[in-house]
């Protein structure tokens, strides 16, 4: 079992690093989105800017929630471990996506960005699936 605990501290080190890490970048490029891109890039590829670091934003505290789980319940299992997995994804295809399509105005780019849409689903339905059955995996 002491396996299994050290896997979930790793986890919970790694999904808070994560988060907190995605977080900070995301008010970095928010900052700079604010400060350096408002009136150089067409409003729509601004806005569309803005709603990357949004994303980014919300989906990083999803990541340290994670993370925190993961600390809390040392039997967390693969559902939360994927919640995660797929949290980071969903930041780097969704918000990666559009914050090069606005500097770049590659719009084809748009295309990758429901990708990430979909992982951020993804995490959030086996986070909802996890939640209603922690009580049957979190045995700490």
């Amino acid at each position: 079992m002491a396996g299994k605990h050290d896997d979930c501290g790793l986890l919970s080190r790694l999904f808070l690093s994560l988060g907190a890490a995605s977080a900070m970048l995301a008010v970095i490029l928010g900052a700079f989105g604010a400060h350096g891109l408002r009136g150089k890039l067409d409003p729509s590829l601004f806005n569309a800017f803005q709603t990357g670091v949004e994303y980014q934003m919300y989906h990083a505290l999803a990541l340290v929630m994670v993370g925190i789980l993961f600390g809390q319940c040392p039997t967390a299992g693969w559902r939360l471990r994927w919640s995660g997995y797929l949290f980071t994804t969903g930041i780097i295809l969704f918000s990666g996506s559009l914050y090069v399509l606005a500097v770049s105005g590659m719009r084809w780019l748009g295309m990758i960005t429901p990708l990430g849409g979909v992982c951020f689903i993804g995490a959030w339905l086996l986070l909802l699936i996890y939640a209603m059955q922690s009580g049957k995996h979190c045995t700490d």
